[in-house]
């Protein structure tokens, strides 16, 4: 499948769950495969794209609203979160969706608003312990 939402001219702008921040995403080719850019300040993410279809079937299939759970690669996602369930072996791609070593976590952070953007789910924007289900 896929996505248009953006290009490194003229990227998404998004905002964080809480509100509190902007960042970036837009579709690139690396390694001949489109991923996600996500820029964050001056850090840049990559995400596999097939993030976005296999998110929003989980949440379908899930059936409920879900918590994030964001924390940073090197930190343990709580069970049962979005967050663990993108660097899970039993996710589609069977692990991170994260492409870059050392900064593959935040999935639960950066991913449900693009979700969001594209009309796939909707998530509270509370300043802690948000959750998201699919639409």
């Amino acid at each position: 499948m896929s996505y248009n939402f953006g290009t490194k001219e003229q990227p998404l702008v998004l905002k964080t769950p809480p509100l509190s921040s902007e960042y970036t995403m837009h579709v690139d080719v690396k390694d001949g495969k489109e991923i996600i850019v996500c820029t964050v300040g001056n850090t840049v993410l990559h995400y596999n794209i097939d993030c976005i279809n296999d998110l929003h079937t989980m949440l379908k299939a899930h059936g409920d609203w879900m918590e994030l759970g964001s924390t940073d690669e090197q930190k343990p996602a709580k069970e049962g979160t979005v967050e663990a369930w993108g660097r899970s072996e039993n996710n589609p791609v069977g692990g991170w969706y994260g492409l870059k070593k050392g900064l593959r976590g935040r999935f639960g952070m950066y991913i449900p608003p693009l979700l969001e953007a594209l009309g796939l789910a909707e998530f509270t924007h509370n300043t802690k312990g948000n959750t998201m289900r699919a639409i």
